[in-house]
């Protein structure tokens, strides 16, 4: 049952950040409609931790989007390649015993490395940005 609660707590996750995602959305999307109108607002809106802010959040979702892109290549892909990926993965989870900051880093450096071979040698598979 842990695996099913595990999964749960993932999927409930899941929707409240889509949900929080399409709220910040319309939120800035109205501030965006009205900044032009309002020089006040519109100073407000372009200050500096507010920028910064953004940024952070668009650096996250961009990390995520990448991630997402590779999950989904390794799960949905049945074929040799797919089941050494996945294999590659389950090891490094036991590597993380060892110490899981230089386990995380060397995953995600591995992760990254991994996708973008896959991204440049299935050509046919491209999706454009």
């Amino acid at each position: 049952m842990e695996r099913d609660d595990y999964l749960d707590d993932i999927h409930i996750r899941v929707l409240r950040v889509t949900e929080d995602l399409r709220a910040i959305q319309r939120e800035l999307n109205c501030a965006a409609m009205e900044a032009p109108g309002d020089p006040e607002l519109m100073e407000a809106l372009t200050q500096l931790p507010e920028m910064e802010s953004l940024q952070v959040l668009k650096s996250s979702v961009d990390q995520m989007r990448h991630f997402l892109w590779f999950y989904m290549q390794v799960m949905n892909n049945e074929s040799e390649v797919g089941e050494k990926l996945r294999q590659s993965i389950r090891q490094r989870t036991t590597e993380e015993a060892v110490g899981p900051e230089a386990a995380f880093m060397k995953k995600c450096r591995t992760a990254a490395d991994t996708s973008l071979l896959r991204y440049l040698t299935d050509g046919k598979d491209r999706k454009p940005n």
